[in-house]
């Protein structure tokens, strides 16, 4: 049986009692949300393991909240099921660069959607989650707190940008991030940043960080991720 917290958040209370019924069969804690602010404020005091989120929303729009979310520190690494009737290729493709860990497109199989929701959780488990220090292999050190990292016990210098960049990929260790949702979660929404100015910053970070610089791994055609060797 499983413990752990959904939020679902969908406008259609039919919806929502079908699946709130399927996940508390398999022994989830179900939370659900008619609209998007009522989500936001519970996890300004609660957090939950996976949001389950429908892109039309009466109040704010779906894909608008996806953005909040992984812009948060707080909530960053909560994975999200997009649950909507947009099945167009583009919005699938929008959902999952916006950081959605999968995306289902209604009308759904409930038991289909459980079993979505265990597969994402099991891949949810082997992420690093935020703490004070992240260790990569046996040189890497990330002092969150400190804003500090270490390799073989020497201070590097890095500047905020190569930091954070090295802290996104070191918090979701394996993960493949793109180039833009990269540059999504430095810049934000500055369309004047060019998608080469991630390899650049990857390419300096590798080189300060020496020895440790092979932790970062290029996947042909898609971007970067870190993990060990």
């Amino acid at each position: 049986m499983y413990h752990k917290s959904i939020a679902v958040v969908d406008d259609e209370p039919d919806i929502i009692e079908l699946v709130m019924h399927h996940l508390k069969k398999e022994g989830f804690q179900v939370e659900t949300f008619s609209e998007a602010r009522g989500l936001l404020e519970y996890l300004r005091n609660h957090l939950v393991d996976l949001i389950i989120l429908d892109l039309m929303l009466p109040d704010i729009d779906g894909l608008d909240v996806c953005r909040i979310l992984k812009k948060n520190e707080r909530t960053a690494l909560i994975p999200i099921i997009i649950l909507t009737a947009k099945g167009d290729e583009p919005d699938r493709v929008v959902g999952l660069e916006l950081g959605a860990d999968d995306y289902v497109v209604k009308p759904f199989s409930p038991r289909e959607l459980v079993a979505r929701v265990k597969a994402v959780l099991r891949r949810s488990d082997t992420i690093v989650k935020p703490r004070h220090a992240i260790k990569i292999g046996k040189e890497l050190i990330i002092d969150l707190k400190r804003y500090e990292v270490y390799v073989n016990g020497e201070k590097v210098d890095l500047t905020p940008t190569e930091f954070n960049l090295l802290r996104i990929l070191a918090e979701r260790k394996g993960w493949v991030f793109t180039r833009t949702q990269l540059l999504d979660r430095l810049w934000g929404k500055d369309k004047s940043v060019l998608d080469r100015t991630i390899d650049v910053h990857i390419r300096h970070l590798r080189s300060k960080l020496k020895d440790a610089g092979r932790f970062i791994k290029s996947v042909r055609g898609m971007g970067y991720k870190l993990d060990i060797d």
